[in-house]
């Protein structure tokens, strides 16, 4: 009896979720959908956004104060629902942390190599993710296959402003999938949390043989997984909270932020994660 005293509140405390800016509400929206009983808190580091053009030791020190403040928070996980932090930090945040950690990558490979049938791998993904040779890593870590990758430096900000299905959008993406469809794939990883947002004008493009990974809804899988077997999931009669946290631009945030989340954003609040975060790492 003692033993589940302790765990309960553990299992009631909210999941952490963080991203350079607004693309992680994708994440969150899934793990929302596939987690409907748990608490969630985000954190939008709005005010350095993009990651994708950092370097490794800023990421390092974005992604350790923000997870600093999640845990001070009192999250029971933290997922890094970002690939460039996921690529460039994860394992150090794993290393420092008592909490569970996940990251995008690792879900997405998995899920790319269980629909290729060819062996033949797309991703497209910030500068940043593509550079760090994360998902080829990954990827090969489990089983072979030829992967190839592309940097898509304006899918970002195309999500941003909306500009979702249009003529100047399939000729982008047009652009940057050709060198990836020259090679025969027939999977590709949306290796960015923005780009579900482009998910119609990538599969107009790319065709119907070519398979897309989406790397929020494996995560979600993941979380949901690493959860259940910790004995962690969240009690029946809990009271569910969703919280948003941004480093800077709260309204916009709230603005844009539907296009990313499936819910209701009614109250981002402005944070200083630098001020703000806690000294839990070892």
């Amino acid at each position: 009896m003692q033993e589940k005293t302790k765990k309960k509140p553990l299992k009631n405390k909210p999941i952490g979720i963080f991203d350079s800016g607004l693309g992680g509400l994708t994440v969150m929206s899934e793990i929302n959908k596939t987690l409907p009983g748990e608490s969630i808190i985000y954190f939008g580091d709005t005010a350095r956004v993009p990651y994708g053009s950092k370097s490794k030791d800023a990421i390092i020190g974005f992604s350790k104060e923000i997870a600093g403040f999640l845990v001070k928070k009192g999250v029971k996980m933290i997922v890094v629902a970002c690939n460039t932090a996921s690529a460039l930090a994860l394992s150090e945040l794993k290393k420092n942390l008592n909490i569970p950690v996940i990251g995008v990558i690792e879900p997405g490979a998995q899920t790319a190599l269980s629909a290729t049938k060819n062996k033949k791998i797309g991703i497209i993904g910030t500068e940043g993710t593509v550079k760090s040779g994360a998902y080829p890593k990954a990827i090969n870590k489990i089983s072979k296959a030829s992967v190839y990758q592309q940097a898509c430096p304006l899918f970002v900000p195309l999500a941003e402003e909306g500009w979702t299905e249009n003529q100047l959008t399939d000729a982008v993406v047009k652009y940057y999938l050709k060198p990836l469809l020259d090679k025969k794939i027939d999977t590709l990883v949306l290796g960015c949390t923005h780009y579900p947002l482009l998910k119609n004008a990538i599969k107009k493009i790319s065709g119907k043989n070519i398979t897309l990974i989406d790397s929020a809804k494996a995560t979600a899988r993941k979380v949901k997984n690493v959860l259940t077997k910790r004995d962690m999931l969240a009690d029946k009669n809990s009271s569910k909270k969703l919280g948003f946290f941004v480093s800077d631009n709260p309204e916009k945030f709230k603005k844009i932020g539907s296009r990313f989340f499936s819910g209701k954003i009614a109250r981002v609040k402005k944070e200083n994660p630098e001020q703000k975060c806690n000294t839990n790492f070892r």
